[in-house]
């Protein structure tokens, strides 16, 4: 039986690892990924994309969906087998326009506007949430499978465990990630402990795999094939990896997943500004996505292992990879499962929470600051220690609100949801930031309206279920609508009838794409915009020849516009 202070201290031991690692990062230049390692290093930071959704959701989700965890990962597999001329241009423009974070890259793109900013920073912040409080809820229940009932009496803490876990999250985030004004400064020490938790995620998940299939399905040395067999005994077993194919909701997870390893506020920041060749980009372009197979070839295994020897009512499905080798009376596999999933959640929080802060203060806070008294700081020391400082308590912030939300509504809903939910969120980004590299006339007035309705429709068609069951709101607006109006239900507006998910993403995306095309036909470009779309459409256009050319030459900026 595990105790809990050996397990708290097994947690406190690996964070304190990670700060080793992260401290020698950045002060032993021996350490330091240059060279030939710096591509290793770079791809296995992109796998910050596996959190503790991938670690125990996915087996939760596969054990209640069969094969639906799939799509969670083909579309961040796509993006980087098919499109790696697309983010190797997205680096390139990072790069030249000096850009910091994806709220950086869509203000550059519509003339440097800051409300556009402004409003990716709240946008990344609200769809950040519920993935924070994913990560939290996943250690609270790591720690309740463990330990087993009233664990938080056994470890004698005045608060709960997930509160503990995010303050040391925040801490690190802060020591780690708040050390430069510079946002462009590469961050080795942090980038370098990130790759540590992806190795370190894996070989736990590949373990404790392994070790499940040979406890629960016997040994499979003369017939690997057997396992096959084994799935279709029991009705229940074979109907969930038989049921009809949900063509709707793949179409829309996988489609949410491409956008997501782009556009959430940790991939754009590993992917783009932690990138310093293209080498490191080459690499991560395949190996990448053989580490997202690696991470899932015992998802199946795992689920069906639980569900044909666990009881139903003792462990949830996303515990599985916990609660079999514990109930196997493994100790030293669910210790390495619990290490697992600790590092895949604390991974996703830091560097969220790092790439947020700095979202928050370059999007939000220091405009405001600049346009004040405070603006007027004489001495750059200060300026400095006042970003430093703002970064520093957005991160406490973010961090904190992830708590909060995960308190107010976290219990009440799968890993696997949750995390959906917030890449329906982010995928609000993905009309003003893909439309804007194709198409020369949108605006930034397009954008931000585009952007507005989508986050209002992702809120009342996605999180506003969430508050009803969470009994904050009146049952009656989810059924049969509000004012008893079945038309303007959140989950079946104007009778459309789609799995919530599906539903949500389509008239918040959907609605999104029309107010940002429709606005930008309505608004001519201003004279700065048009100068940036130029940048962002035409960036890989072939040069211009030396040979003097009239046409080469000619602009569509007018005298008066200047």
């Amino acid at each position: 039986m595990i105790s809990g202070p050996f397990l708290v201290g097994m947690a406190l031991a690996y964070v304190g690892a990670l700060f080793a690692i992260a401290w020698l990062g950045d002060r032993v230049p021996a350490l330091r990924p240059s060279g030939r390692g710096r591509p290793l290093i770079y791809a296995l930071s992109i796998a910050v994309y596996c959190t503790s959704w991938t670690f125990y959701g996915s087996v939760g989700l596969a054990a209640s969906t069969g094969y639906d965890f799939l799509p969670v990962y083909t579309g961040a597999m796509i993006c980087f087998l098919v499109c790696t001329p697309l983010i190797r241009r997205i680096v390139r423009l990072a790069k030249n326009q000096n850009i910091t974070s994806v709220a950086d890259f869509l203000a550059s793109r519509y003339g440097k506007s800051q409300s556009v900013a402004a409003v990716v920073t709240v946008i990344a912040v609200l769809s950040a949430l519920p993935y924070i409080a994913l990560q939290l809820k996943a250690v609270a229940l790591s720690v309740e499978t463990v330990l087993g009932a009233h664990a938080m009496s056994k470890l004698a803490l005045p608060v709960d465990t997930a509160l503990i876990v995010a303050v040391a999250m925040a801490l690190f985030a802060i020591l780690f990630g708040t050390r430069h004004a510079d946002a462009t400064e590469h961050q080795h020490g942090l980038m370098l402990a990130i790759a540590a938790e992806s190795m370190v995620k894996l070989a736990a998940f590949l373990a404790v795999g392994a070790f499940i299939l040979f406890t629960a399905f016997g040994d499979l040395t003369a017939d690997p094939w057997s396992i096959y067999d084994r799935l279709g005994k029991g009705s229940e077993i074979r109907a969930l990896f038989t049921h009809p194919f949900h063509g709707s909701f793949w179409v829309t997870v996988t489609g949410l997943s491409f956008v997501a390893v782009l556009l959430l506020p940790r991939q754009f920041h590993v992917i783009v500004v932690e990138n310093t060749s293209d080498a490191e980009l080459r690499r991560a372009s395949w190996l990448f996505p053989l580490y997202l197979v690696a991470i899932n070839v015992f998802v199946i295994p795992i689920a069906v292992a639980g569900l044909a020897t666990l009881p139903r009512d003792t462990f949830t499905p996303d515990t599985f990879v916990l609660a079999l080798p514990l109930k196997a009376d493994a100790g030293v596999m669910t210790m390495i499962a619990f290490v697992g999933g600790l590092s895949a959640a604390t991974a996703m929080v830091i560097v969220d929470s790092v790439a947020l802060a700095l979202m928050v203060c370059n999007g939000l806070v220091a405009p405001v600051l600049l346009r004040s008294r405070f603006g007027a700081v004489g001495d750059q020391s200060d300026m400095v220690g006042l970003l430093l400082a703002i970064r520093r308590v957005a991160i406490v912030a973010i961090i904190g609100l992830g708590y909060g939300f995960y308190r107010l509504l976290g219990a009440n809903n799968g890993l696997a949801s949750i995390g959906l939910v917030s890449f329906a969120g982010i995928a609000q980004l993905a009309p003003a930031f893909f439309i804007g590299l194709v198409w020369r006339q949108a605006t930034a007035a397009g954008a931000i309206a585009g952007m507005t309705i989508g986050i209002v429709m992702w809120t009342y068609t996605l999180v506003v279920p969430w508050f009803i069951q969470a009994g904050l709101l009146d049952a009656h607006v989810l059924e049969p609508g509000p004012f008893g109006l079945a038309m303007l239900a959140p989950q079946a507006l104007l009778y459309l009838q789609l799995d919530p998910l599906t539903h949500g993403v389509v008239w918040s995306v959907g609605l999104n794409a029309l107010a940002f095309v429709g606005v930008s036909l309505l608004r001519r470009p201003e004279p700065v915009e048009r100068l940036q779309a130029h940048l962002f459409v035409v960036e890989d256009a072939p040069r211009p020849s030396l040979v003097p050319s009239f046409r080469l030459w000619r602009t569509s900026i007018t005298v008066a516009d200047l």
